[in-house]
């Protein structure tokens, strides 16, 4: 029972960490035929269907809808209360926002419904930048996402004076909203309604005792896709071990309606695929038996015998070192800063870097066209929530000892809230790193060694979508450097397979081997190729909104005959970009620029205008065809590196309602219109790829890949910023002996 038992926890990570309550039920007497057996329609008929474990039970559910009581070690949410305009809504106006829409007439009538978001409308822009502590908050608003029967409405309530106005009703856009935490766990259960789908699942040789199955979202292709929501699931067998994933029932599909939860369609391309072992998947650290001979590392931890340097002020408003910023849990972002400001050193002012910035999408497209495989085209965001997602962080493992802690708190699809806790982590990081430093060589005779550590705050969440684990960092440096970092970790989404060894892979007529889409990483096991996309939201306001996109082309230059012994040098070309299709950037290593962001307003004492500049990391670019549909769908990836004007309602690259929709609204559509972009409130949008050819080193748990961008100054200061940086002295830091240690 054990791996069962601790199924349940990787089985509640995959449906977004709801505390799920199962209870099994026995029977004393058997089925009275095969057919009894596999019905589970009726549970009682079945000992199968109502003896499945914890995962298993045909007993909906139940969710709590108490009022959430959050561990003493966190402030009580309860009297929670905002206290800035971009505050997230509290427990108490999620209750009155739910109560206000009971006595609504779309919801009133007894058709069944569901809220697939409720958020904070935020105000607008203006008024934000224009607000100071003290003043009243503008009015509080929350925007409404919900389904009524096989509609999508839109509708925002006014919570000073409880008026509901409809925004749109119904919406007639391609696409739906994301999922609700309940829809993705009644999608688990679905499938075993059906007598086919259970009678399938038994001439594979499994026991339904050990069947899984997991929502997909479908994409769309078509047609088949066509005004119906649907959501497809693969199966896997959990005998013998926690990690499911490792033993996919391979080539199984079952499409469903995710409106009635209805079987439409099954198929099953793989019968002749063998259920891979469990032997080796095993990566929980107390199942792991012996440790091998490798030597051990000692714990190391950060201690602040004075305390952290930040603080965090009415809950949301982080302030450290030069840094100040608002930040918020969101269940579709995961993570929200807004109103970043940094202190500027010689002028004493704070000023504005940034208005607001998130991940707003993701697009996780496999490479494998067969008929199990094609639809595998995720967008995280949008059809999952990264917020709704994201896990508790786990201390002294996902985060330092010196950590402080955010809770979310978000709502079920009845609109009663709940809270996520620990689902943000603040700490300072110092891992060695030199923030400056220089040592006078000996010929100048000059005694002169200069060095300052590099400490960072780091801002961190976590979000488990399914198999796959992303840790999202925004890291704040004292030189004005913002790292934004994406961490890649989890389980492979792997495909069954009848080799177990490389050597007994067909040879096609021209001598290459048969495609695999991907890499055998173990018997029976093909990590499939895949590419991971993630788009950040990036609302520069650089000491205002008006700023003007700057690119810093590096060009050759040759030099005249005569004019040096040197044939060539580099210049930097600079044009200020007039349009947003001239902002569309594909990143190139043999077309090298910078890329500004700049307010000309505003310059420093020498004449430069004042900057910010967008630094790429290791990244990659799409392959696919621009016609391929999930492309169509991903569009916002074409280019690495797009600007927008502001607009309130271009938040979301996939658009708004991605959930099989067209392409119709997205980055790409919004930015061909061509609009101005010079001396205006811009939006840059950053596009950080990786490609993911997976190897034996991935399984059965990968381990962490990471990459990231920079948002540097770039002649927003008059000179370096941590000049006046205190180097560490002795007297300032704590002696830990350590423990003796045997030769």
């Amino acid at each position: 029972m054990e791996p069962k038992t601790f199924f349940r926890l990787i089985f509640l990570i995959v449906t977004a960490g709801f505390i799920i309550s199962f209870t099994s039920t026995n029977f004393p007497h058997a089925p009275s035929s095969t057919t009894g057996l596999l019905d589970c329609t009726d549970s009682s008929s079945s000992p199968l269907c109502a003896s499945r474990n914890f995962l298993f039970n045909k007993q909906k559910p139940s969710f709590s809808k108490k009022d959430p009581k959050p561990k003493p070690k966190n402030h009580d949410h309860l009297s929670d209360t905002p206290t800035h305009p971009l505050d997230p809504l509290t427990v108490m106006e999620f209750n009155k926002v739910r109560s206000l829409l009971s006595s609504h007439a779309l919801f009133s009538s007894g058709a069944p419904h569901a809220f697939h978001s409720i958020v904070l409308e935020e105000p607008e822009k203006n008024l934000v930048r224009a607000w100071e502590k003290g003043n009243p908050l503008p009015p509080r608003k929350a925007s409404v996402i919900a389904r009524v029967g096989s509609d999508t409405h839109m509708l925002t309530v006014d919570l000073s004076s409880g008026r509901v106005d409809i925004v749109d009703s119904p919406v007639r856009v391609s696409g739906y909203p994301l999922m609700t935490l309940e829809e993705m766990n009644e999608v688990t259960f679905a499938p075993f309604q059906s007598a086919d789908v259970n009678r399938t699942i038994v001439s594979r040789g499994v026991d339904l005792t050990d069947v899984c199955c997991f929502p997909i979202s479908s994409g769309w292709y078509g047609k088949k896709e066509e005004n119906k929501r649907v959501i497809k699931s693969q199966c896997f067998s959990s005998q013998g071990t926690a990690n499911f994933y490792m033993r996919p029932i391979e080539g199984l599909t079952i499409l469903l309606d995710l409106d009635t939860k209805q079987v439409i369609e099954i198929v099953d391309t793989g019968p002749t695929i063998p259920i891979p072992g469990s032997t080796n998947t095993e990566y929980r650290f107390k199942n792991l038996g012996t440790p091998d001979k490798t030597r051990g590392l000692n714990p190391i931890s950060i201690e602040q015998p004075r305390g952290p340097s930040f603080v965090i002020e009415d809950n949301h408003l982080v302030k450290w070192a030069n840094w100040e910023f608002h930040l918020k849990p969101d269940p579709r972002a995961g993570v929200v800063l807004s109103q970043v400001r940094v202190h500027d050193p010689d002028t004493q002012e704070t000023r504005e870097v940034m208005y607001q910035g998130f991940v707003s999408e993701l697009f996780v497209p496999y490479m494998d066209p067969s008929d199990a495989w094609y639809f595998k085209t995720y967008m995280d965001a949008g059809e999952y929530g990264f917020g709704l997602t994201a896990m508790p962080l786990v201390p002294l493992n996902d985060c330092p000892r010196n950590a402080a802690y955010m809770d979310a708190v978000f709502t079920a699809a009845d609109g009663t809230p709940f809270v996520r806790e620990n689902m943000v982590c603040i700490f300072e990081r110092y891992a060695g790193d030199i923030g400056w430093r220089h040592s006078e060589s000996p010929i100048s005779g000059l005694p002169i060694k200069e060095v300052r550590p590099k400490v960072t705050l780091v801002v961190r969440m976590a979000a488990s979508v399914g198999n796959y684990d992303y840790i999202i960092d925004y890291e704040f440096q004292t030189d004005g450097l913002i790292k934004a970092k994406v961490g890649l970790s989890g389980i492979l989404m792997v495909k069954g397979t009848s080799y177990q060894n490389k050597n007994q892979v067909h040879k096609e007529k021209d001598g290459n081997e048969e495609e695999l889409h991907g890499t055998l990483l173990s018997e029976n096991i093909i990590g499939v190729i895949h590419d991971h996309y993630v788009t950040f939201y990036l609302d520069l306001d650089v000491d205002g909104p008006d700023n003007s996109f700057l690119k810093v082309n590096l060009k050759r230059q040759m030099t005249e005959p005569g004019e040096s012994p040197r044939t060539s040098y580099i210049k930097a070309v600079k044009n200020i970009v007039k349009t947003e299709k001239d902002a569309q950037i594909k990143l190139s290593l043999y077309d090298p620029s910078e890329f500004h962001v700049v307010n000309s307003a505003k310059t420093t004492r020498v004449g430069n205008p004042t900057g910010y500049k967008i630094v790429p990391r290791a990244t990659a670019a799409s392959l696919l065809d621009h016609d391929d549909p999930p492309q169509k769908r991903g569009a916002f990836t074409n280019n690495q590196i797009w600007v927008t004007p502001y607009n309130k309602s271009e938040k979301w690259a996939g658009g708004l309602f991605t959930y099989q929709s067209h392409g119709d609204d997205t980055l790409a559509v919004w930015s061909d219109r061509d609009r101005d972009i010079e001396n205006k409130d811009i939006v840059v949008w950053y596009t950080l790829g990786f490609h993911h050819v997976p190897c034996q080193e991935d399984f059965p748990i990968m381990p962490t890949v990471s990459s990231s961008f920079d948002l540097k100054p770039a002649n927003f200061f008059e000179r370096n910023p941590i000049l006046r940086a205190a180097p560490n002295f002795e007297h300032d830091l704590p002696v830990c002996e350590a423990k003796s240690v045997s030769a």
